[in-house]
């Protein structure tokens, strides 16, 4: 077989695996980068979100205290127990409820517009806060209270205030904590702390929406790494049944077929290819080109000897029967007609040999009257297409109207997958045909160890 000069290298197994290798290692990569990254848009949507939470926790609270202390004082003013001055002082220097939401804030990231909004409202607060002192101390000096806080000493009533009686300062004190200049300031400290949970809820929505969008390109990136992955094994599958499995099946069934194999698929498979194909030239050449005489038997035409010694060599023994014909009586046929005749007779059988079996086929004269046949390409289960043919053999050598005397062989036959060996395979089919020697002749035998 030519190797196509044209024809390619093709692409090397080794070239391959490693640009597998890669591919792999580069896909592992970008699958675990785009995983890392989902998860970290998750990470990072998550504590965006639990800070949003916590910051308008933070503003909301502040808006609690204020109006803790607005209810504490105006029962304070109302009803003169010292017990709401008590809770109000508590809230207001101890809970430091205001003070903590502030400080949440200032902890915050990227507050800071919310976060004056607050600080506007506490400052409201605080500045409420001077006018409910002084509610506070016009209580105290209503119900005579001696033990206040220090704070409220500080406090400095009016001359107008300080004339006032118990009822007129207590109804003062009442006044000051529910007018309408008083819920006036309250209305702005809420407007303040409307202003900074809007500009956090707004905050919270742009964030939400930068995240989201994030997470939805790294997504893509997901989606796309693993579409990239299923490609890339697809091509993975039909890169190597392309440059690997195809060929070798194809090869296989080449060899079986006796053909030459096609010089396809990678490159160290093109080169074994190239390798087995110069071979076959060779074997092919040998059969060809061998000496008719040297090969083959002058009288039948068959192979003689020395081709039969070359044909075991090479053959497959898991798809060949031998089978060893012996013409019986051939003594008495040259006693009596002469060895002329006991020639055609061995012309004759030949004839009918070639005739009865397949071109591939082999048939060889290994002595004076004993012929084997190759049978090639053959399985186990061809007993009765043998026996048929070994019956046509037979009737065809006991016709006599080509005026030759009648004869008969005997036969014995042996599948290769029954022998060791080469040369088992012939002791094996030898004792085969004496066994059908020694049933009567003209018949044949399988090879049997039980009863041979």
């Amino acid at each position: 077989m030519k190797t196509n000069p044209n024809q390619g290298e093709g692409i090397s197994l080794r070239t391959i695996h490693l640009w597998l290798i890669i591919g792999a290692a580069i896909i592992s990569c970008l699958m675990f980068y785009s995983t890392y990254q989902l998860s970290t848009s998750f990470r990072q949507l998550t504590e965006t979100s639990e800070q949003q939470i916590e910051l308008r926790k933070a503003a909301r609270e502040l808006m609690d205290a204020s109006d803790y202390l607005t209810e504490k004082v105006q029962r304070f003013a109302v009803l003169g127990d010292m017990r709401y001055l008590e809770e109000y002082f508590k809230e207001a220097f101890e809970a430091n409820h205001r003070e903590e939401a502030i400080a949440r804030m200032e902890a915050g990231v990227g507050a800071d517009t919310a976060l004056e909004k607050l600080k506007a409202a506490m400052t409201g607060s605080v500045g409420l806060m001077n006018r409910e002192y002084y509610a506070m101390r016009l209580v105290i000096e209503a119900q005579g209270y001696t033990d206040y806080p220090d704070l409220l000493h500080a406090v400095s009533l009016s001359d107008e205030d300080m004339a006032l009686n118990r009822e007129e300062k207590m109804l003062r004190a009442a006044v000051m904590v529910h007018d309408d200049e008083y819920y006036a300031q309250k209305e702005q400290i809420r407007e303040n702390m409307r202003a900074s949970l809007d500009e956090l809820e707004q905050m919270a929505y742009d964030t939400d929406a930068s995240a989201l969008e994030s997470l939805r390109d790294e997504m893509r990136l997901v989606r796309f790494v693993i579409i990239l992955q299923i490609l890339v094994m697809f091509f993975m599958v039909w890169l190597t049944s392309r440059l690997g499995i195809h060929p070798v099946l194809n090869a296989v069934e080449r060899i079986k077929a006796d053909s030459p194999i096609p010089e396809v698929g990678a490159n160290e498979f093109r080169y074994l290819a190239r390798a087995y194909n110069k071979m076959y030239d060779v074997y092919r050449s040998s059969l060809e080109h061998l000496n008719f005489k040297a090969s083959h038997d002058e009288l039948t035409g068959a192979y003689n000897r020395a081709g039969y010694d070359l044909l075991l060599s090479s053959i497959d023994l898991s798809s060949t029967y031998m089978l060893l014909f012996d013409v019986d009586n051939f003594k008495g046929i040259n006693d009596t007609y002469g060895h002329e005749t006991g020639d055609k007779v061995l012309i004759k059988l030949v004839q009918i040999l070639k005739g009865n079996f397949r071109a591939d086929d082999n048939v060889c004269r290994i002595g004076g009257d004993e012929f084997i046949v190759f049978m090639v390409h053959a399985t186990e289960k061809q007993h009765d297409l043998i026996a048929q043919k070994i019956d046509a053999i037979n009737r065809r050598l006991a016709d006599t109207e080509d005026g030759l005397p009648a004869a008969s062989v005997s036969v014995g036959i042996v599948h290769g997958t029954d022998a060791d060996s080469a040369e088992n395979l012939f002791e094996k089919t030898d004792a085969a045909m004496y066994q059908a020697k020694n049933d009567g002749k003209s018949t044949f035998r399988f090879y049997n160890k039980a009863t041979v």
